[in-house]
């Protein structure tokens, strides 16, 4: 009959195994649902982010009637490429960011960073050299600033995982 292991024996093996799974790269510890919940929704938000980038530089001319005055279709048609690239660079790491989320990866701060970077350079047109305000109303501003809130949110929540060690 095998000898009855104790409770500080049992301890000592799991913990053990645990070093050797870190030591190869693995960690068994539970992805908590904060994590889940924040990763899904950052996901759900830059991909409606993105299906609004591809629709709108998608968009032909009679679609955009449809939708908008001739000031505003003659905004957006103005906008400079280094503008729209912004755009593209931000919905698009903002996407790779929130998958590297949910993978527990660490390269989603740099992500979040560039994301937010690109969003920046977006609203500095928009805002600044443009008058988008005056030709789409207040709207757009309500938009660009639920959208930095949401960017400086995730950054944040990146930013504390790496440095707590949920992100690897």
């Amino acid at each position: 009959m095998p000898a009855m292991r104790t409770e500080n024996q049992v301890t000592a093996t799991i913990i053990q195994k645990y070093k050797v799974n870190l030591m190869n790269g693995e960690d068994n510890t539970s992805t908590p649902l904060s994590l889940w919940l924040v990763g899904g929704a950052a996901l759900i938000w830059n991909l409606f982010g993105m299906m609004i980038y591809v629709m709108t530089v998608s968009a032909t001319p009679d679609q955009l009637a449809q939708q908008y005055n001739e000031a505003q279709i003659a905004f957006m048609q103005s906008v400079p490429v280094w503008a729209t690239s912004a755009n593209a660079i931000a919905v698009t790491a903002g996407v790779i960011g929130s998958v590297l989320l949910l993978l527990r990866r660490s390269a989603a701060l740099p992500a979040f960073i560039l994301s937010l970077l690109a969003l920046v350079v977006q609203n500095l047109h928009s805002f600044v050299l443009a008058d988008v305000i005056g030709v789409f109303g207040m709207v757009p501003l309500y938009i660009a600033a639920t959208v930095f809130v949401v960017a400086i949110i995730l950054l944040l929540y990146s930013y504390r995982g790496k440095r707590s060690g949920l992100l690897r």
